[in-house]
């Protein structure tokens, strides 16, 4: 620890000197009540089917990465999901719709995905899901401890005009796989049914009406086949991109009850041909006007036409089609990322599924050696560190300084998430609790103190640190990119780089300051801040 403070102390002392300005802001954090919750595995990643042949705007990505061709063996791929404990993953992505079960009858031939050109949805022909490496995805996840969320072929029967998909859905296939998976003791957490094929679609869709009949027939399916089984998986739908009418309408049709989960998709950084994705990524108006209104949009539809199911983003990358190269697997692609987790969850958002776990420019980690992207270890802190229960910020910061706060996990107290997307501000923030706050005199009170106060307390807070009691501390995790490049793919947590050694993914320990004392967020940079000792009811 007495190392990792030292070099942290050099760290944050050059930025003082460098940056050109110096912000002073207050955080009020209300800890009364819970204005959202999320699920205890928010966190969630997902595994896709794509061949090794993929290539997308003239990258091709996604060698050996799918939930057929990636190696399940690989001893770092293994540490990097165990490290969650319980991470839930969620196997499904555009071909999952053209993947037939090798179990029981199937009416299609099952031969491994095929490249075919144009004419064919996505450019393939049909796929297929051998049992046996069904057995060896079941015998991963219960190595990992890893929570299964499998999207099922929900297009299975039917025959398409153009790109709309028309008759019932074939639930044969399904069933058999099904079947196999009980029989075999296999625990699916939840099936989730179909891919992109809400609203206009992509690639292939289907009717509202349509695919809540198609939903209440596989809903009897389950139920039929689970009646004697201790194990109730969950059912999950749509997976596709929000349209407020389609959502609606499937809603109403399927009833009551039927839908435990409602997951849509996020895209909203545009195309990964954009060349001007970092500019985005670092635009505070840009993260929030592109998706905020969805998120509010969702919950009202939810709470009136589905108020028993929960809502999960059931896959987001940021940028569509596979990932910007030098962006999507890079720290300034974490700004993005963490932001998502933050504003999703605050409209009770239950599970966030980042696209991909590996695969793609956008993945957790890398496709060849598994070692983790920067994006992993902003999960993983967030993970052990940001608990269920979302709190309200007030703020006179920047909009540049981007501010969450949840119950701390596991403990007392609360934790923040406090993204700068400044290149020039450093930022001296004091946290305050609304709860010894008089609301009547809230906008005076948010006032700050003079700038030669909080110089004073900062210069004091360096020389106290270490004899500080360890009770009255907070813990701090800054996370900085390596040598100040943001498109560099190493991340700097306190100081020192986040790499793998000797086949062990690194610990993650914060550094101690006196949480009296000012919190010093450096441009361009991400940190969590643990205060054991804040008092918030809504944690108890």
């Amino acid at each position: 620890m007495g190392v990792s403070l030292t070099l942290f102390l050099v760290l944050v002392s050059l930025p003082a000197i460098l940056a050109q300005e110096i912000s002073f802001a207050k955080i009020v954090v209300d800890g009364t009540t819970a204005i959202a919750e999320t699920d205890e595995n928010y966190i969630c990643a997902t595994i896709d089917w794509w061949p090794n042949e993929t290539c997308r705007y003239g990258y091709c990505t996604w060698q050996n990465s799918s939930v057929i061709t990636m190696d399940l063996s690989n001893p770092l791929l293994v540490k990097t999901i165990q490290a969650f404990k319980r991470l839930r993953i969620r196997i499904g992505g555009s071909p999952q719709d053209q993947v037939i079960y090798n179990v029981g009858n199937p009416k299609y031939p099952c031969h491994p995905f095929r490249t075919m050109g144009n004419g064919w949805l996505f450019g393939l022909t049909n796929g297929c899901l051998y049992m046996d490496r069904w057995d060896e995805v079941n015998q991963f996840f219960s190595k990992t401890g890893a929570l299964m969320t499998f999207g099922l072929n929900a297009l299975y029967g039917k025959h398409n005009q153009s790109t709309l998909w028309l008759g019932d859905w074939d639930p044969s296939n399904t069933e058999a796989l099904m079947k196999y998976t009980i029989s075999k003791g296999y625990q699916v957490d939840s099936w989730e049914f179909g891919n992109e094929l809400s609203g206009s679609g992509i690639g292939a869709r289907v009717e509202a009406d349509q695919y809540a009949k198609d939903v209440i027939n596989l809903k009897k399916v389950m139920n039929e086949l689970y009646q004697k089984s201790n194990f109730k998986p969950t059912l999950v739908a749509p997976g596709g991109f929000f349209d407020s009418n389609w959502f609606t309408k499937f809603l109403q049709n399927s009833g009551s009850g039927l839908v435990n989960i409602v997951t849509y998709h996020i895209y909203n950084l545009g195309p990964a041909n954009d060349h001007d994705l970092v500019t985005k990524i670092l635009d505070p108006s840009y993260l929030s006007s592109t998706i905020v209104g969805t998120f509010r949009n969702i919950e009202q539809i939810v709470q009136e036409y589905g108020p028993w199911a929960s809502i999960w983003v059931g896959e987001s990358g940021g940028a569509f089609g596979g990932g910007a190269p030098s962006v999507s697997d890079r720290f300034v692609n974490s700004f993005w990322y963490l932001d998502q987790l933050g504003m999703a969850a605050k409209y009770n958002t239950k599970v966030y599924c980042r696209q991909t776990l590996v695969g793609g420019n956008y993945a957790l980690l890398n496709r060849t050696t598994y070692e983790p992207n920067p994006d992993y270890y902003s999960a993983l802190l967030w993970h052990r560190l940001m608990g269920k229960g979302v709190l309200e910020v007030d703020t006179d910061a920047s909009p540049h300084l981007r501010i969450y706060a949840h119950c701390s996990k596991g403990r007392a107290g609360v934790t923040l998430l406090l993204l700068n997307l400044s290149e020039q501000s450093e930022f001296l923030i004091t946290v305050h609790n609304r709860v010894n706050i008089d609301l009547q005199e809230k906008e005076e009170s948010i006032m700050l103190k003079s700038s030669s106060k909080f110089g004073s307390k900062r210069k004091n807070s360096k020389a106290k640190k270490k004899a500080s009691n360890k009770s009255s501390c907070r813990e701090e995790y800054h996370l900085t990119p390596k040598d100040g490049n943001i498109q560099s793919q190493t991340s700097d947590l306190n100081g020192n780089p986040l790499n793998i050694t000797n086949g062990e993914i690194p610990t993650l320990d914060p550094v101690l300051n006196d949480e009296n004392t000012p919190i010093y967020i450096a441009p361009l940079s991400i940190v969590y801040i643990v205060i054991p000792n804040f008092e918030a009811p809504a944690c108890a």
